[in-house]
């Protein structure tokens, strides 16, 4: 069973309230005269002044000119990245984990020659290198500057992108970007991942990206030809060679084998790769196996360089319980204290009818549910199909109700016997299902937009848990009782929609995704089309 690493990280998602309400204008802090000459850690001060006239000059925009001038004020103006001996040694832990983010993100927007200039210089001598005083105020601004810049593109994401407009309903982290300065320089610059707010996932897949790099300097990923519809155990081929490499290449096999015969070896190998990318663990290399094999290697880097930064717009770590559905990986993950418990397979919009990205608070659950059938598909299929049989709501244990119409209770209602409510504009939730054949299949996106569950029994235990009311008998009983009934959860339990086409798993395996509504290929439009 493939585990999403307590990814998701995605999740203090939950505890902001998935509104559009406009940003707040940022607040700057008042100046803390209680910092002197006497209790400050060193005596370099710099003149308000000067520093508006940097401001000025530099043409900063308003929100960064606004938290420049609160840090400043916050430490009443004395100098961050000096010190009387010299550039602080946090000067060059900063340099150098930006230097990494360029280099690892291909994002040359950064780039500041005259800082690069200064990280070199620290880099080869720190001991005989000094900015002289004429230059001092300037790189002080320069590099506080550079910092926030630098924080917004790797915590928080390209700003440019508007979310809603990928289709992700989830709002953006807040960060507070003057506290993550703080605590570079409290911390001396040292053991920088202890505070950066980034989710655990995030740098996972960094390391990851860094073995695709590698990869693509090597040169070795040219596409793999096959002379038969599919290979099996004891079949002999030059691509079976070439196949078993790139499987050592991805790590999928523990070892390079030149060999042509298809064997035990690599049946393993063949079904640990087919489980990473979501296929079906037959063991046949076929052409479902040499599409993703063949991937261009850009193309992954891509893929992975995507979900890095819809990591980038999530909050950090929790330690709550959860409930997160991936849509690409047909799958629900539940969490409790922010660790991975389980997860079931899940049955996601079709195409036509995508799930929507967002999150929310589950509140109830319904035992024995009423369908109250959408307008779209009464409109669509019911009114259609009615008029070729007048019998057909009876035959589908169907009645008119308030104006619409609904199923009734039962075996063969369209939710099943339960359903899981966390109250959206979207008219989105979890659902039981008499359908119980499409959860075998690979791909599973065939719902109207709301989630199926493969263990909708298993989900109420978990999420009653707690309450003793509630006993598994109970649960029964009230999933067969036929009569509709409300249970109100108490706490609510966040719920995350996420998209995520490439994930790091519990056993620290990379998995890949289709992209199956195209989010990917939107998000790249905006990230690697060059204007």
């Amino acid at each position: 069973m493939l585990k999403f690493t307590g990814l998701v990280l995605l999740t203090a998602l939950f505890f902001v309230a998935c509104n559009n309400q406009q940003p707040k204008e940022f607040v700057v802090q008042p100046r803390d005269t209680t910092i002197t000459v006497k209790n400050a850690y060193n005596d370099l001060f710099l003149d308000s002044a000067a520093m508006e006239d940097y401001i000025a000059k530099q043409s900063l925009g308003d929100t960064l000119a606004q938290r420049i001038r609160s840090f400043y004020n916050s430490r009443n103006y004395q100098f961050a990245w000096f010190d009387s001996s010299g550039v602080a040694e946090y000067a060059g832990s900063f340099l150098n984990a930006q230097s990494q983010y360029i280099l690892y993100s291909k994002d040359s927007s950064l780039y500041n020659e005259d800082l690069q200039q200064l990280h070199d210089s620290l880099t080869s001598d720190s001991s005989k290198y000094q900015v002289p005083s004429k230059k001092r105020l300037g790189t002080e601004l320069a590099l506080t500057t550079q910092f926030f810049r630098y924080a917004f593109k790797a915590y928080v994401g390209d700003s440019s992108i508007n979310l809603q407009d990928l289709g992700w309903f989830i709002p953006r982290k807040k960060t507070d970007m003057t506290g993550l300065l703080d605590s570079l320089i409290s911390n001396k610059g040292k053991n920088m991942e202890n505070y950066e707010p980034l989710n655990k996932q995030y740098n996972l897949l960094k390391e990851q990206l860094l073995k695709y790099y590698g990869y693509q300097k090597e040169g070795e990923w040219d596409s793999i030809a096959i002379t038969k519809k599919f290979y099996k155990i004891g079949d002999t081929s030059a691509a079976i060679a070439k196949i078993k490499h790139r499987l050592f290449l991805t790590g999928d096999a523990e070892k390079d084998d030149t060999t042509t015969v298809f064997d035990t070896t690599l049946l393993a190998a063949v079904k640990h790769f087919q489980r990473r990318y979501g296929l079906k663990e037959d063991g046949a290399i076929g052409n479902d196996l040499l599409k993703e094999i063949n991937r261009p290697i850009q193309q992954r880097i891509e893929q992975l360089l995507i979900n890095m930064e819809r990591m980038r717009w999530l909050p950090g770590n929790t330690d709550q319980d959860y409930l997160l559905v991936n849509i690409p990986a047909y799958r629900l993950y539940v969490y409790e204290k922010g660790q991975l418990a389980w997860s079931m397979n899940v049955v996601v919009g079709s195409i036509a009818h995508s799930t929507v990205i967002f999150n929310g608070q589950m509140k109830y659950i319904v035992f024995s549910p009423y369908w109250n059938v959408p307008n779209s598909i009464v409109r669509k299929e019911i009114m259609p199909a009615l008029q070729r049989n007048p019998n057909y709501l009876a035959r589908n244990n169907m009645e008119r109700y308030n104006g619409g119409i609904r199923q009734k209770p039962g075996p063969r209602n369209s939710l099943g016997l339960v359903k899981f409510l966390f109250p959206n504009s979207y008219n989105i939730y979890l659902h039981d299902t008499p359908s119980k054949g499409l959860f075998n299949e690979a791909s599973r996106a065939f719902s109207h937009g709301c989630i199926r569950l493969a263990e909708p029994k298993r989900l109420a235990e978990y999420l009653l848990r707690k309450d003793t009311a509630w006993t598994e008998e109970k649960i029964t009983a009230a999933m067969n009782a036929g009569k509709e009934k409300y249970v109100t959860l108490n706490p609510t339990v966040p719920v995350v929609i996420g998209y995520f086409t490439a994930w790091v798993d519990n056993e620290g395996k990379l998995n890949f995704r289709d992209d199956i509504y195209g989010h990917d290929k939107k998000l790249a439009e905006k990230m690697f089309t060059k204007k």
